[in-house]
């Protein structure tokens, strides 16, 4: 199985500095995958605001975009279109392309979320579409990971900075002690703005989700 991810930035067009914005982007990719290399394809910039990354399974991919969200600071957001299915690649004048089911799933993954932060949910930010030819397991399993990114994306859009760097940290396996020295603050408050935020039930219900990624 291939997980194809399309990002988009939010409020591109608005940006004071679109290309230092970029940069950040391009920083804090790298950084995720430096922490945790689960990537196929890293996320890269395609055209415009939007970026492309590949991924062997879904699991590899919902862990590695909850930790792009956690990384990114206040002001630059991202919305993911997650596409389960296959891909190929073929030469073009312009140089190696790629296509297929995977990729119209994630166009159509990120569409959804368009819609869902234009309706009732602002916080909307990552959907999971499953290409044609899917089988009733694969269906299932996409179908449980949307009701969880929908509670996921919905915390973690009202979690402040030091509260994502909490939880990236858990997520990267720092101890409450070591991320109570970085910030300054005892053990038992990193502990309470763990389970306040929720990133505790976010971080648990990866695994479940993400198999052995998490």
């Amino acid at each position: 199985m291939v997980v194809a991810v399309i990002a988009d930035m939010i409020g591109s067009r608005k940006l004071r500095d679109r290309a230092a914005a970029q940069r950040l982007l391009d920083d804090t990719a790298a950084r995720v995958e430096h922490d945790r290399p689960l990537a196929v394809q890293a996320l890269t910039p395609t055209v415009g605001d939007e970026q492309q990354a590949i991924y062997d399974g879904l699991g590899d991919a919902l862990t590695s975009l909850l930790m792009l969200q956690l990384a990114l600071p206040d002001g630059l957001e991202f919305r993911f279109g997650v596409g389960v299915g296959p891909i190929r690649a073929f030469e073009s004048s312009g140089g190696p392309l790629s296509d297929g089911p995977g990729w119209w799933a994630a166009r159509a993954a990120i569409d959804t979320v368009h819609e869902r932060e234009r309706s009732a949910m602002p916080n909307a930010r990552t959907w999971i579409v499953a290409a044609d030819g899917q089988d009733e397991v694969m269906e299932s399993t996409v179908a449980a990971a949307n009701a969880y990114l929908l509670l996921r994306d919905e915390l973690v859009g009202e979690m402040s900075e030091r509260e994502r760097r909490l939880a990236y940290g858990r997520l990267t396996g720092v101890s409450q002690r070591e991320l109570a020295e970085r910030e300054g603050i005892t053990q038992p408050s990193v502990s309470k703005a763990l389970r306040r935020s929720g990133a505790v039930a976010i971080l648990q219900g990866l695994p479940s989700l993400a198999g052995d990624a998490a």
